[in-house]
């Protein structure tokens, strides 16, 4: 290949450079408040982990780059406590989607799986309806928040607009982040109650509600044979008691039938604001 040569990477040291560029950022913006929203690339496609951690994992690259991934928020927490920031610094660890092994790229992922499951008991994944694909981690971390607390409140990242909107104390116009809930008692876990319904969407719609989700029906493609996924994507109703089935086995729509049509209706308000 020739030109752009300015351009080119060595794909191992891309990780180390982008964590490199987020430590400038936090020691330049040290002495007044700042965000800093850092985008880590592991373990997205294509997996190159930086030689330290390849093999290391025993699951493949894939693993190797999640262990690079912890290894990298670690480096971001430890610079916030040697600069004296993490008293006042609130830290928040999240995905933008479920999990998938085999995203077109043959590096080994699904061969040295070696029996994990990267969705745990969760259904689908990555473009799925199912919460395997809707359902990621969401951890924070920081000044005035709980410590070791675990919460089923129900929340969005949508949620985090408003939200910060209402920690620095910043009013929005009516006009602004409609779709946003300001719920900072439960971003630190001061409160159990969250959003009271959440709209999913991948393939075909979804809502959610006191444990309760229905899948509205679709005429998309119910497998991904590329990515090995479920899609969650049938011609008929779908509903779902998380409570109790949170792997979403057991279609129990004919069963509630009266649970389908209120939760249909929501789903509709929604869909006409």
């Amino acid at each position: 290949m020739s030109g752009g040569t300015r351009a080119r990477w060595v794909d191992e040291e891309v990780s180390t450079t982008f964590l490199h560029k987020a430590q400038d950022f936090i020691s330049t913006h040290q002495n007044k408040p700042f965000f800093l929203y850092f985008c880590l690339t592991e373990p997205h496609v294509p997996r190159m982990p930086a030689t330290q951690f390849k093999g290391k994992s025993k699951l493949g690259y894939r693993g190797d780059a999640i262990l690079q991934l912890d290894w990298t928020v670690g480096q971001i927490q430890q610079q916030l406590q040697l600069l004296g920031l993490d008293k006042n610094t609130i830290i928040i660890f999240s995905s933008d989607n479920g999990p998938v092994l085999d995203d077109g790229y043959m590096d080994g992922a699904v061969a040295q799986q070696n029996g994990h499951l990267p969705a745990g008991p969760l259904r689908g994944g990555k473009y799925s309806i199912f919460e395997g694909g809707t359902r990621v981690p969401f951890i924070v971390s920081g000044k005035g928040v709980a410590q070791g607390k675990v919460s089923n409140a129900l929340i969005s990242q949508i949620d985090l607009l408003a939200t910060s909107a209402q920690l620095l104390d910043i009013p929005l116009k009516t006009d602004e982040a409609k779709d946003s809930k300001p719920l900072l008692k439960t971003l630190t876990g001061q409160d159990n109650k969250g959003r009271t319904s959440m709209v999913q969407h991948a393939q075909t719609l979804a809502i959610v509600k006191d444990d309760w989700k229905y899948i509205a029906p679709s005429k998309g493609t119910p497998y991904m044979k590329l990515t090995d996924t479920e899609t969650g994507s049938l011609p008929e109703d779908q509903l779902y008691d998380l409570k109790n089935d949170i792997g979403e086995k057991h279609n129990v729509a004919s069963k509630y039938p009266e649970k389908v049509i209120e939760l249909k209706q929501l789903l509709e308000e929604e869909r006409q604001k």
